[in-house]
């Protein structure tokens, strides 16, 4: 990755659109530390001070938006919206006909999704700045109270949440015109490399109570840091890993041409829906914790049930794992139809070697996404479950470097070394041609 941002560093044109991605970057990180205003810093310090190991969707929303959730900036909101508003789309033009037709309508209709996107995107940051600052008034955050000047406070504290959602809509569209292309993926991974520090002085202060009595962390410390690289390698070899399935083209004659008969293959990834099954896992078991966060019940049933769903419990450990499983499976039949995949085979005079054209290929192929389903899914939940089991047996909390964050910066990574090569290849190409 490093020799190929230095390749792309000396082409000026890679260069500028290189600086240009990094200026926005710079950016985002200077409104992640601009606070919105009518709110009480200190009440809001105290207030955030253990989110981090909660294990609720404050901390799910803090490590994606690089910790400005947790001090309540101008892009407190992250990425969040947008990536939720992009899914909700997805799922709708499978369920949904004409947006299913939109979709498949060529550069027009991916340009429409496009729109509709951008305004789901600001209206759910409407709502999630709503739900903010409603959590934030009742936690006795905002300055004003009541009256006319509490309304007024509300209004512009929900405003400047929505207007930071739509600005870094539109900082990640920028990239994707003018810088190296995949911008919202870009500053979500900006936004979580930011925590770095962070975990690096959680890692310090578990080794200086190693150095202090607790020796035990003298080994935790230095395990985590292996494991941290074991994870990054497996996810790295598990990204680009596929399977081929072999097609073999018959020969045909137009005119006095003779077309096809050479061989290929159709490849699936290992790895089918990335990071979004473990997304939608957290995102579901979040919400007793943060439910328990709202309304914080002191005795009873309800206290061991908010407790039986935290993040050092078995039971959502299981449920975690089970969860991965479901969604994995849920979105690969979304976005995989066995049976569009044979017909195009069909209709492109290809075929499976050694299996029949039309329901026993699909069957072949439904077979093979399955095994390979499973694969993926295992792979995501193992990466899923080492944080959170290792951290239950140390006790080494609060360090925010999850498998989903995990995940997220070392496939945007591999994206953006791809986009990177492929550019230079086409410049290279380009000069050739001239």
């Amino acid at each position: 990755m490093f020799k190929t941002i230095r390749n792309a560093w000396s082409i000026p044109d890679l260069r500028k659109k290189i600086l240009f991605t990094l200026l926005i970057v710079l950016v985002f990180r200077i409104g992640s530390v601009i606070p919105v205003p009518f709110l009480d810093m200190g009440a809001l310090n105290t207030l955030m001070k253990g989110v981090d190991d909660s294990g609720s969707m404050l901390s799910y929303l803090n490590t994606l938006s690089g910790g400005a959730f947790s001090n309540a900036t101008l892009f407190a909101m992250g990425v969040t919206p947008y990536i939720n508003s992009s899914i909700i789309l997805q799922l709708l033009c499978v369920a949904i006909p004409p947006l299913e037709r939109m979709a498949k309508d060529g550069e027009v209709g991916r340009k429409k999704i496009g729109k509709i996107t951008r305004y789901v995107t600001v209206i759910l940051g409407l709502v999630q700045g709503a739900a903010y600052f409603w959590y934030l008034y009742r936690s006795n955050v905002t300055v004003y109270k009541s009256g006319f000047d509490l309304v007024y406070s509300a209004i512009i504290i929900i405003l400047v949440f929505t207007a930071g959602t739509a600005l870094m809509m539109w900082m990640g569209e920028q990239i994707n015109n003018y810088g190296i292309g995949n911008g919202i993926s870009i500053l979500l991974f900006a936004g979580i490399i930011a925590r770095f520090p962070y975990t690096i002085s959680r890692l310090a202060g578990f080794w200086k109570t190693g150095l202090e009595g607790s020796t035990e962390m003298l080994v935790f410390v230095p395990l985590w840091i292996v494991i941290f690289l074991a994870v990054i390698w497996v996810i790295t070899f598990m990204q680009d890993s596929e399977r081929k399935i072999p097609i073999q083209y018959a020969k045909r004659v137009v005119g006095r041409k003779m077309y096809g008969g050479q061989s290929s293959h159709l490849p699936i990834k290992v790895a089918l829906g990335g990071v979004l099954p473990i997304i939608f896992a957290s995102s579901i078991l979040s919400i007793p914790s943060t439910i328990q966060m709202f309304w914080q019940p002191k005795s009873g049933f309800w206290v061991s049930f908010f407790n039986a769903f935290s993040t050092e419990g078995w039971l959502y450990m299981v449920l975690y794992f089970i969860f991965i499983l479901a969604f994995a499976y849920f979105y690969t039949a979304i976005q995989y139809n066995p049976i569009e995949m044979a017909n195009n085979l069909k209709q492109n005079n290809g075929t499976i070697p050694g299996i029949r054209p039309g329901q026993p290929t699909v069957e072949f192929i439904q077979k093979i996404l399955s095994r390979i389903t499973l694969i993926g899914a295992m792979f995501l939940a193992l990466i899923a479950l080492v944080p959170l089991i290792y951290t239950a047996a140390t006790g080494m909390t609060g360090l925010s470097m999850g498998g989903t964050s995990v995940i997220i910066i070392v496939g945007v990574a591999l994206e953006t070394s791809k986009q990177l090569e492929s550019q230079m290849m086409m410049r290279h190409y380009k000069g050739f041609l001239d």
